[in-house]
This record gives C-alpha cells, structure tokens and sequence, in this order.
C-alpha cells in the first residue's frame, strides 16, 4: 500500500507521516518512507542522525515507458544504493532538491518520485510479496505544501492520500482544493486526519467540513505539547512521548489502513 500524506504547510504532516511509518514497522511491515518535499524535513522526525548526509534521489533513475515513467532499475537496487535505514527498520527515500537559487522548477525530481511510487505498485520493482512469509510494503509519502505533486501528478499512484487539517479556515481550505485533485488523479481513497483537536466544537467543525464536502474524516487527532517538545529537542514524537495520545490516536490509524485492502496500481 502507498499512502500519500498532504495538507497546508504546518499542519503537522511530516509528525503523522514519521509516527505512521514507524507504528507500521512495528507491526511488521516493510516501510518505505519518501520525504517528497523539496525543503525536507522527515529524517529528523524518524530519528534519523540529524548530521548524516541525506542521499537525494538522482533523475537519472527514471526512463520512458510507452505505459508512463518508470525506473532504470529495481525498486530494492534504489532502496540500496540510496535509500538510508532508521529506527524500527524504515528505510527513508528523499526527493532532490535545488541545489543553486536560479536552477530553475523541479521537474525531474518529482519525476523520480512518480515513477518510484509506479514501480512500486506495479510488481516490477522487486518487491512483490507473493507469499504469506512475505512482510507487507508500506509506503509512506510525506508531501509538499502545496497542490504541485497533485497538478503534476507526481503521488498518482498513490492508494491512499491522507489530507491533514487542523479546525481553522485556512487549513480546511487548502483541503478543499486539494481534494478535488486528487479525486482527478483517481486515487482510491482520499480521507481526513483532523489533528491538534483542543476540543469537541474542534472536532465538530472538521466533522462539518468534511460532511458538507462529502470528505471521509479516518481520524482524529488531539493536540498534545509533547509534538512540539520532540521538535524542539529534533526527536521523534514516538521516542520522546510514546504515550502521547497522538501517538495512540495515529496508531488506531495505521490499524485501520492495515485491514482496508487498497486497490494496487
């Protein structure tokens, strides 16, 4: 499964996306994290070594199928040579970044990602799981602010996209356009993760949002200090808080994504 994560810049994505692909790896997933934001952030959240040199995924990885991008080699030979293993086992992909100002827009680098999460769906990357002493692959993509990776179609293939709101006009608003494209995309399911609840007329209006735009609202989530002591301290939620309500609240999440069966490709 390859679950997209979007939503407006600080509504706490890169936090869900680090805990939900930590919680899945200790259920017994395989779980790839891809940091798919140009400005990235999602190594620190995993626990990854805040002076370790990341290692961006380069564009020469992708080639033209007559079907749409693909990779020039194996899903497991990219995860090798560039991908870096954390806590719990999830080993985290990073999308490439500007290198100069000036440089100019970002094309190939969410062309990678495309055609990263294609091959991964498509049983051509290496890592099918056809048997039942195969872990599952989770796929956990943590996205730009912005609706560029759904007008790119760069997280098409994605199963899931999970659009993260805070109870503010500004956030539920970024929702609602971003959700019109990704039904565009034909994603299979699109849901709502209401987070920093600080109480139930909180909750009440995403409930609202999300019925008035006929949205799914998967989950709820409380507002806790702890989220922004691990970021303070450049650690991750689930090490410095793993009783945090949510953590508990993210881990109703994952369960529920584990038992819906997504359509693949």
């Amino acid at each position: 499964m390859r679950i997209g994560i979007a939503g407006k810049g600080g509504v706490g994505k890169t936090t869900i996306a680090a805990t939900v692909a930590r919680l899945a790896a200790r259920a017994g997933a395989r779980v790839i994290a891809i940091d798919a934001d140009s400005n990235p952030n999602l190594a620190v959240a995993l626990g990854h070594d805040r002076m370790k040199e990341q290692r961006p995924l380069p564009a020469s990885l992708v080639s033209k199928r007559l079907d749409g991008l693909a990779l020039t080699d194996t899903v497991d030979s990219v995860l090798t040579a560039h991908g870096i293993t954390g806590p719990d086992g999830v080993v985290m992909l990073t999308m490439g970044g500007p290198a100069h100002a000036g440089e100019g827009c970002l094309c190939s680098a969410h062309a990678t990602v495309g055609a990263l999460l294609a091959d991964l769906g498509s049983g051509l990357g290496g890592l099918a799981a056809d048997n039942a002493a195969s872990p599952e692959v989770l796929t956990v993509v943590d996205m730009e602010a912005s609706p560029e990776q759904l007008s790119r179609g760069t997280v098409r293939n994605v199963d899931v996209l999970l659009l993260v709101a805070e109870p503010y006009f500004r956030s539920l608003e970024t929702v609602r356009r971003l959700a019109p494209l990704a039904m565009e995309l034909s994603i299979a399911r699109i849901g709502v993760i209401a987070n920093k609840l600080r109480s139930e007329s909180d909750g009440d209006a995403v409930a609202e949002f999300c019925e008035r735009h006929r949205l799914t609202r998967l989950a709820s989530v409380p507002y806790d200090d702890a989220v922004a002591r691990a970021d303070l301290a450049g650690s991750p939620l689930l090490d410095v808080a793993p009783d945090s309500p949510v953590v508990a609240a993210v881990g109703e999440l994952v369960a529920q994504l584990r038992t819906v069966d997504a359509p693949q490709g």
